[in-house]
């Protein structure tokens, strides 16, 4: 693993944490002699763009709750999150607000009584957007990784999209599967 890459495992990230608890990312960082914070820039409701409703079962156009952050590494940009939440779950609740969240998103939504059992991953390279790349301060031939992440409940409905834009030569993604 060269020096500037970024190991990540997404387990952190889908379990619900206990207030006062550290947020994931701030833990993951910190636990590697790190510092990691985010910066909510944008929380509300807005139209369902087409592969985001495709993920969350439901029209496009139709309304969504979105919370968008920027992630730092030690004061470096190095991923753009978009947090999508069906808009019967997340409107009117912090999650529709810039406000952070005690013990995180995942804990709200559990406390809402919408919990993840199950979660689905999909992971592309492709190159980024003028507006990426300036949020990444990336070159224009770099490409990003791009993580879309369903959370299902356990009745297999949809309860929150994420969609991650990382810089691909950063970024290394492990998955960890138990088998039997």
């Amino acid at each position: 693993m060269s020096t500037g890459e970024w190991v990540s495992t997404s387990m952190p990230y889908l379990t619900p944490r206990k207030e006062g608890q550290p947020d994931a990312w701030g833990a993951e960082a910190a636990a590697r002699g790190r510092r990691g914070r985010q910066r909510i820039v944008h929380a509300g409701e807005i139209a369902a763009p087409a592969e985001i409703a495709d993920c969350l079962g439901i029209a496009e156009g139709e309304s969504v709750v979105v919370r968008r952050r920027v992630m730092y590494l030690d004061d470096a940009p190095c991923e753009l999150t978009d947090t999508y939440y069906p808009a019967h779950i997340a409107r009117g609740t912090r999650l529709a607000g810039t406000a952070k969240i005690p013990g995180g998103a995942v804990s709200l939504l559990a406390e809402l009584g919408h919990t993840g059992a199950r979660v689905r991953e999909d992971v592309i390279a492709r190159m980024p957007s003028d507006e990426e790349r300036e949020a990444l301060q990336t070159g224009t031939d770099e490409p990003v990784l791009q993580l879309t992440r369903v959370t299902l409940d356990g009745d297999d409905r949809p309860i929150q999209v994420d969609r991650m834009a990382m810089p691909g030569h950063l970024q290394r993604l492990r998955y960890e599967i138990r088998i039997g």
